[in-house]
C-alpha cells in the first residue's frame, strides 16, 4: 500500500451529534491519500465506462457520453478503515440505480467494481442500489483529481472507503459474490464502518 500525506491524525471532542463510528477519528480539512499503487492517468479521450452482465459488456459510454448522464449532488460524511472520518464531503456523479437499469440483468445480486491498475471491489447489490452508491467524477466543486480517484471513482459512503473504489472504468453484475483486492487478503467482506467491520471474521 503506497501511503501519502495525511494519514496521521486524531480524535477529535464530540462526534458530530453522532455521526462518528466507534474507533474512527475526525481529520476536519485533510483529505487523506492512501492506494494500493501508482495513480494511473487516463486521458479523457480514451476513458470509458462500461457495465458488464457476467463479463460480456452489456453498456458502454465515453466520456462526454457519461457526462451527458443525469448527475446528481452527494453531501455524506467518508470512513476509512484505517480509523479516519471525514464530514460533509461533496461530490457530483450518477447513481449506480442509473447505470444498472441500462442494462437487464434479472439474476444479478452482485456487483464488481473494477479500475484501471487491476483493481476490483465486490458488494452485494443491496449495497450498491436504492440510492446508496455513485460513480463520482466530480468533488467540492471541481474535477476530481487523480490522487482521489479522478477522472472517476465509485463512492459506498456507508460503507468503509476501501470499498469506493479509485480509478473506476465498470461495473460487472454477478449472480454470485466474488471478493476484490483487499476482500481476498483478508479485508472484511462487507465493510460496515457502525460494525468495525474492518477485517474478515470482525
Amino acid at each position: 500500500m503506497v501511503i501519502s500525506r495525511g494519514f496521521l491524525g486524531r480524535r477529535r471532542d464530540g462526534d458530530r451529534g453522532g455521526r462518528l463510528p466507534p474507533g474512527q477519528y475526525d481529520v476536519g480539512d485533510r483529505f487523506p491519500v492512501l492506494s494500493a499503487g501508482p495513480t494511473p492517468h487516463t486521458p479523457l479521450e480514451r476513458w470509458d465506462f462500461t457495465v458488464e452482465i457476467g463479463r460480456q459488456p452489456a453498456a458502454r459510454w465515453s466520456w462526454d457520453e457519461f457526462q451527458a448522464l443525469p448527475h446528481e449532488e452527494i453531501s455524506v460524511d467518508i470512513h476509512c478503515v484505517t480509523k479516519w472520518s471525514k464530514f460533509d464531503t461533496r461530490w457530483s456523479g450518477v447513481s449506480l440505480d442509473a447505470l444498472i437499469e441500462a442494462v437487464s440483468a434479472p439474476m444479478a445480486a452482485f456487483v464488481v467494481g473494477f479500475s484501471d491498475g487491476g483493481y476490483t471491489t465486490n458488494l452485494p447489490l443491496a449495497d450498491a442500489t436504492g440510492g446508496k452508491a455513485w460513480i463520482v467524477d466530480r468533488y467540492d466543486g471541481g474535477p476530481l483529481d487523480p490522487e482521489h480517484g479522478g477522472p472517476a471513482r465509485l463512492l459506498v459512503p456507508h460503507l468503509y472507503f476501501w470499498k469506493s473504489a479509485k480509478w473506476v472504468r465498470g461495473l460487472r453484475l454477478l449472480d454470485h459474490d466474488e471478493p476484490g483486492f483487499w476482500e481476498t487478503l483478508g479485508y472484511h467482506n462487507r465493510g460496515d464502518p457502525w460494525l468495525e467491520q474492518r477485517y474478515s471474521g470482525d
